[in-house]
């Protein structure tokens, strides 16, 4: 794993050992999560959904990430890449690294948010732009 995601992740887990600093339903895959979301948001695909360009970051995982806040988000806003696909492929990785420490029931967020970055990566190979979200209700019978 990258020295400065592995970095974040030693200051956020060691922060939130501490219960008291631990929201309700705080769960240690939600450090991966939001980290991922801010390197989403950093990132800035242009081949992101027009409702998903940034991905906002829970109020109870904001308030209670502490004064570590601003030093993990200078440590992500160092992290550069010369183009989108480099940019890309460096989430997909991270993504896939994380999923190896939790189990099915904790990748829940995790499963999430990378299911957004993998249909955004088949946009990039296809070479198509997002136009719109075309949801669509199943049929119960």
């Amino acid at each position: 794993m990258n020295v400065k995601i592995e970095q974040i992740l030693e200051i956020w887990h060691k922060h939130f050992t501490d219960k008291a600093k631990q929201y309700s339903e705080f769960e240690h895959s939600d450090i991966e999560y939001f980290v991922g979301c801010m390197l989403y948001n950093h990132f800035a695909f242009s081949k992101a959904l027009e409702n998903l360009k940034t991905i906002d970051l829970s109020y109870d995982f904001l308030s209670a990430c502490g004064d570590e806040y601003d030093e993990i988000q200078a440590i992500i806003k160092s992290i550069e890449f010369n183009d989108e696909q480099e940019k890309l492929n460096f989430l997909q990785s991270y993504m896939s690294e994380i999923k190896l420490k939790y189990t099915k029931n904790e990748l829940y967020l995790i499963n999430r948010l990378q299911y957004h970055v993998n249909a955004m990566a088949q946009r990039y190979t296809l070479g198509i732009d997002a136009q719109r979200v075309d949801f669509q209700n199943p049929l119960y019978r």
